[in-house]
């Protein structure tokens, strides 16, 4: 049996924290193989920075997957050029720094391609078709892995529910991020694959979506932004959400797909 432990948006530096400090305890809970966590939200301004990539590889965070807001502070391109295992969506610009897959070779001796992409509908920036960009990567590193994970990036709940249908039998886990909201539809599809729409977020929540409740409030209520209160982080009642994948060693299926929200004590 291979384990994958997947962890949704990561948002500022408390919920970095927190990944940082519990991470290796959930792992050893849910005994997972490999750890996915999508790092694009880290730091105050909801970006990501070096610092706060270094610090989840060093928590045990065997890739980080990104998103639309990954690119935003310079810092980390050179990062995102150097270190395979950190990544942003495929589907965005050739002339992008970085990548957006890596193969991991677990300690079990399976071999993971984990590919990140963007959704179309409702996201900035605008991406390629995610459908033929995921083909040519299973078709180009075909032979090279034993299973395929991916983190589709996406604002619509149906353009990941599609793309979850489509490559139903092809990539054995599919989950999507970038709403911080955890769906309750995990689910085993026809073809051998698991998949959830939204893994949910890692960090407050008593927050909008991980962001100070009144700037929230205020900012929806009058269309205006105060922007220091909009990077005042919640605290309290921290959590990280995710799901925990199995698959078949024997079939290559995937066999089960958990629901995780953990919270310290």
């Amino acid at each position: 049996m291979t384990r994958i432990l997947a962890l949704g948006d990561v948002v500022g530096p408390l919920g970095t924290d927190f990944v940082c400090k519990n991470l290796l305890t959930l792992k050893a809970q849910t005994k997972a193989d490999l750890v996915i966590v999508n790092g694009e939200n880290c730091t105050r301004a909801y970006n990501l920075d070096t610092q706060s990539a270094s610090a989840l590889f060093a928590a045990g965070a065997d890739v980080i997957t990104g998103g639309n807001h990954t690119m935003q502070y310079d810092q980390v391109h050179g990062m995102l050029r150097t270190n395979d295992c950190l990544l942003r969506p495929h589907n965005y610009p050739v002339a992008a720094p970085g990548k957006g897959w890596c193969i991991v070779p677990l300690n079990n001796g399976k071999r993971v391609l984990v590919i990140n992409l963007s959704g179309q509908a409702m996201i900035e920036p605008s991406a390629d078709n995610p459908y033929s960009c995921c083909q040519k990567i299973l078709y180009d590193r075909k032979g090279e892995y034993d299973y395929a994970v991916c983190d589709f990036h996406a604002e619509s709940t149906g353009e990941k529910i599609a793309f979850f249908r489509y490559f139903d039998g092809q990539i054995a886990v599919m989950f999507g991020t970038h709403t911080h909201v955890q769906t309750a539809d995990e689910r085993l599809l026809y073809k051998g694959s698991a998949c959830i729409t939204d893994l949910g977020m890692c960090g407050a929540h008593d927050s909008v979506i991980g962001s100070d409740v009144t700037a929230a409030v205020t900012r929806y209520r009058t269309a205006t932004r105060v922007l220091n209160a909009d990077r005042t982080e919640p605290s309290g009642d921290m959590q990280l959400c995710g799901a925990l994948f199995e698959i078949s060693d024997e079939t290559g299926y995937c066999t089960a797909v958990t629901r995780i929200c953990y919270k310290k004590g």
